[in-house]
C-alpha cells in the first residue's frame, strides 16, 4: 500500500515568546529553533512514523536547508528519489510565532513554487503507482487541481487539505475523494452556509476539522459524525493538521471506515501537540492505539 504526498518542503525558522505580538509591536524572544516543515512534507513524515509506505513529491532548492530536509525525509523513511533539487532557487521557509498555546505562520514558498504541471508530468508514471495521493495549497494551485484531475482519470484516490485557505472550483471538490478543510477555509469554499448543510452535501467526503472542538463528517445515512479531540497538555499546536490529515489518510489507505479512521487521527493529532515542533511532535502507531486504549 503506498501513499504518497504532492506538496511542500519547508525549512521551519520557529521563534518562542510570551505572547504573539501584536501589529507594529516588537517583543523579547524566548528561543529560535530550525526545524524541518513544510505541510506537504509534515504529512507525509507522520504517514510514514504510523508504518505506511509513503514517497515525497516536490521540490528543493541546492542549498543547506534543502540538503537538510531531504536527510531528515530519508531518516523518516519517506521515499525521495523524485523529488526534484533546483539550481538558482532557495528551499522554501516558514517563520513560525509559537506562544500562548497557538501560532502564527509567514511562509516565503520558494522552490515550492517550482511544483509545476511540467515537474508532475516527468513524474507521473511513478505518482500513479499509488493508491492513495494527498495533497495540499502549499504549491501552485493549479498543480493542485491538475493532479487531481490526473488521478481522477487514472483510478487513484485522493485527498486534499485544502491549507492555507483558497477557493477550490466544484469539479475538484466532485473528483477530490477526500477534502479536509477547517472551519475558515471551509467557508472560503462552500459560502455562508451551516456546516451541517455543507457537510450533507458531501457525506464521507467531506471532513471539517474544529481544532479543540474536534472533527465532522456527514455518513452516508445522514447522521453527522462529530468525533472529539483528544484530552491533551498543549505544548506547540504547529503540524497539529498535518498529523491529523497524515493519520486520517494511512487509516483510509488501509480500508478502515470513516469514523474509525478519525478516531485514530484525532488521538494523533492529540498526541502531535504534547511535543516542540511539527514533525519532532508526531507519534509512531504504538503511541496512537496506546491512547486510544487509554
Amino acid at each position: 500500500m503506498k501513499i504518497s504526498v504532492v506538496g511542500s518542503i519547508n525549512m521551519d525558522m520557529t521563534v518562542t515568546a510570551e505572547r504573539i505580538p501584536q501589529k507594529g509591536e516588537t517583543l523579547q524572544g524566548d528561543t529560535l529553533s530550525y526545524i524541518p516543515g513544510g505541510k506537504g512534507a509534515n504529512q507525509a513524515v507522520a504517514m510514514a512514523r504510523l508504518g505506511a509506505q509513503v514517497e515525497m513529491f516536490g521540490c528543493v532548492g541546492r542549498d543547506g536547508a534543502g540538503e537538510t530536509l531531504l536527510e531528515n525525509l530519508r531518516s523518516c523513511g519517506v521515499e525521495t528519489r523524485n523529488i526534484r533539487v533546483l539550481e538558482g532557487t532557495p528551499t522554501g521557509v516558514a517563520m513560525i510565532t509559537v506562544a500562548e498555546n497557538d501560532n502564527v505562520i509567514v511562509i516565503v514558498s520558494g522552490a515550492n513554487g517550482c511544483v509545476d504541471r511540467a515537474y508532475i508530468d516527468s513524474v507521473k508514471e511513478d505518482l500513479l503507482q499509488s493508491d492513495l495521493v494527498l495533497l495540499q495549497h502549499e504549491i501552485p494551485l493549479e498543480t493542485v487541481e491538475y493532479v487531481i484531475d490526473l488521478c481522477h482519470a487514472n483510478g487513484v484516490r485522493t485527498i486534499l487539505n485544502p491549507a492555507p485557505a483558497a477557493a477550490v472550483p466544484a469539479e475538484t471538490v466532485e473528483k477530490v475523494s477526500f477534502l479536509t478543510p477547517n472551519e475558515h477555509e471551509a467557508k472560503i469554499i462552500f459560502g455562508d452556509i451551516s456546516y451541517e448543510e455543507m457537510l450533507r452535501r458531501y457525506p464521507e467526503k467531506l471532513i471539517i476539522t474544529q481544532g479543540s472542538r474536534g472533527v465532522s463528517v456527514c455518513l452516508k445515512d445522514g447522521t453527522i459524525l462529530n468525533v472529539p479531540a483528544q484530552k491533551a497538555v498543549v505544548v506547540d499546536t504547529t503540524g497539529a493538521g498535518d498529523t491529523l490529515n497524515g493519520a486520517f489518510a494511512v487509516r483510509a489507505a488501509e480500508g478502515a471506515g470513516i469514523g474509525e479512521a478519525l478516531r485514530f487521527a484525532n488521538a494523533a493529532a492529540g498526541l502531535s501537540i504534547e511535543k516542540f515542533g511539527a514533525q519532532s511532535g508526531m507519534p509512531a502507531r504504538a503511541e496512537v492505539l496506546a491512547r486510544l486504549e487509554g
